[in-house]
């Protein structure tokens, strides 16, 4: 059925839809209301953005999912984004998480602990802390004024006879692991630090200044000047609060620019009634206007990122299905949560503050976003050129092994998908039947052990979902030695994917049946890709080789008698 003939039976529901290109590469994911109308707009002869014509002119078919809501949808363009990492659907910076401080208040005796990523655990979350505000100081003004512990001691049974630490004999601490500090008297501690990081500081300021008094009258002139300097991180960090605004609110503000063919947004972070601060990030989308831009934007930013959405999140338009998101965010924060466009009052001039910031980062960060293209899109198309493979290879995965004279054999695996990068996917692996220094042989048994998942064989040693997706190319550290080693493995399970090895000393490129390498420009920006995919394999097969001869070592000693 020709795409005509299929837009001819869309149904009038909601779901997802789904373009692809000529090799059937997953390249942009959208949701919709009414799959009938939407996925209709984009084959219309109407004015679109030159960001959406660039896209339709390697659109050759569709698919679609149909969802029992749009709620629902939502969910689930967000999973299929985070499994497919389309083109078109691509936040343009690293998705680096931001730190979180936790109280786990279950505990008997609470810590106050960094995070990176929020669960649904129980605990509670606040932050997150950037751009020139830290955890670890807002931490360090907790724990001065209010001794609670920030370690990561495991607390059972409280032990007198345990000998207290440092902090406790700082006064930063009340030792609730030697057994120093009720449960009462610790839980009104706990409580008032968290009162503190929701945003009321009157109580501690007071405390740390009369703390500091109190240790200088009595010539503790280092305690007095530990109080001294958090009082000064205080006020620095009360300079970021929007006097009109309540103390307790939490809110996120998002602005949106767009130059028709590359976009921006600007995420003002309010926390506890202060700014802390504004994050600006590239954003490639193919939505008709800024409407479904504005909703697909926030899916993502709250989607892939470990993001705790807060209580408010203002928009400078209504975002496309926003009862639907609405819901959305509330079920991943675990309260509701309200999409608000301001009119008047703080609120709206914070929302101008994220606008300003959005047109300035596009403004001056084209240039930026262009060359991050090339470095990454752009680099998987041109490797695809040079190498003649039947599609882009937007999944990249190298193998390479290490150990020293045969001993402690490991290997990884690094994956790249869409030309950066993707650590969730990066496995390691320790050679098992292999003996002495055989590299051949151990890259053998790693790829034979990592396309075993490919066949659906009921022997692979792990239902890791990493190993389901399958490779647009495999890359294997070394020359025509490891290559037919890893291409035996994979003839032996019957499957063929492209598979090259890249030698270190010339940057040789084999490739497998052709006698002479394959030569690229050392300026063009495949064989770089090809050079950052190489290199972190190697950097991760090191790193976990000598975490496994360490930790080897660190046994042998063990067991030498005192």
């Amino acid at each position: 059925m020709d795409i005509t003939d299929k837009l001819k039976t869309l149904p009038d529901a909601s779901g997802v839809y789904i373009m692809y290109d000529a090799d059937k590469t997953i390249i942009y994911v959208g949701k919709a209301l009414s799959l009938k109308n939407r996925v209709r707009q984009y084959f219309h002869n109407s004015q679109k953005a030159e960001k959406v014509l660039r896209m339709m002119e390697r659109v050759v078919d569709f698919s679609y999912i149909i969802t029992s809501s749009e709620r629902d949808a939502f969910a689930l363009e967000s999973n299929l984004i985070k499994k497919h990492r389309p083109q078109y659907n691509i936040l343009l910076k690293d998705d680096k998480s931001h730190p979180y401080i936790r109280i786990n208040f279950k505990a008997d005796y609470p810590a106050l602990e960094i995070v990176r990523r929020v669960k649904k655990d129980g605990a509670k979350y606040y932050g997150p802390y950037f751009c020139g505000v830290r955890a670890k100081d807002i931490i360090e003004i907790a724990k001065t004024a209010y001794p609670v512990r920030a370690c990561g001691t495991a607390l059972g049974k409280t032990n007198k006879n345990r000998r207290e630490c440092l902090n406790y004999h700082m006064g930063l601490c009340s030792g609730p692991c030697a057994g120093k500090v009720s449960k009462d008297e610790y839980r009104q501690q706990i409580e008032r630090a968290a009162a503190f990081l929701s945003g009321h500081d009157n109580e501690i300021e007071r405390i740390l200044r009369e703390k500091m008094l109190s240790a200088a009258a009595a010539e503790q002139f280092e305690n007095a000047a530990r109080c001294r300097d958090r009082l000064i991180m205080l006020e620095k960090l009360k300079e970021k609060t929007v006097t009109a605004l309540n103390k307790s609110i939490d809110m996120d503000i998002f602005a949106y620019a767009d130059s028709g063919l590359h976009a921006a947004v600007s995420v003002l972070v309010v926390r506890g009634g202060k700014v802390l601060g504004c994050e600006n990030l590239p954003f490639s989308d193919a939505t008709l206007n800024v409407c479904q831009a504005v909703a697909e934007f926030i899916t993502r930013y709250y989607g892939e990122r470990p993001n705790l959405p807060p209580a408010e999140v203002l928009v400078p338009v209504l975002p496309e299905g926003a009862n639907a998101l609405s819901q959305w965010l509330s079920e991943k924060r675990g309260a509701k949560v309200r999409i608000l466009i301001p009119k008047i009052g703080p609120r709206k001039t914070l929302l101008e503050t994220a606008k300003t910031n959005a047109h300035d980062y596009l403004e001056k960060s084209l240039d930026e976003i262009k060359r991050k293209e090339d470095f990454t899109r752009g680099a998987v198309i041109n490797l695809q050129k040079a190498l003649g493979l039947p599609k882009a290879p937007n999944r990249i995965e190298c193998f390479d092994i290490s150990n020293i004279s045969g001993i402690d054999k490991v290997a990884s695996m690094v994956v790249f998908a869409g030309g950066e990068a993707s650590k969730k996917d990066y496995r390691r692996f320790k050679i098992r039947t292999v003996e002495g220094a055989d590299d051949f042989a151990s890259m053998k048994e790693v790829l034979r052990r990592r396309l075993l998942h490919e066949t659906g064989n009921d022997k692979c040693e792990t239902g890791d979902k990493v190993f389901a997706l399958p490779p647009d190319l495999i890359v294997v550290d070394g020359g025509k030695g490891q290559l037919s080693s890893a291409y035996a493995a994979m003839v032996e399970l019957g499957l063929d994917y492209p598979m090259i090895g890249l030698a270190k000393r010339e940057e040789e490129i084999f490739t497998v049946g052709a006698p002479d390498p394959v030569i690229l420009d050392k300026r063009g920006n495949a064989l770089k890709l090809l050079q950052r995919v190489r290199d972190e394999a190697h950097r991760f097969a090191i790193t976990y080789h000598r975490k496994v001869r360490d930790k080897k070592f660190e046994g042998q000693f063990r067991k030498i008698k005192k």
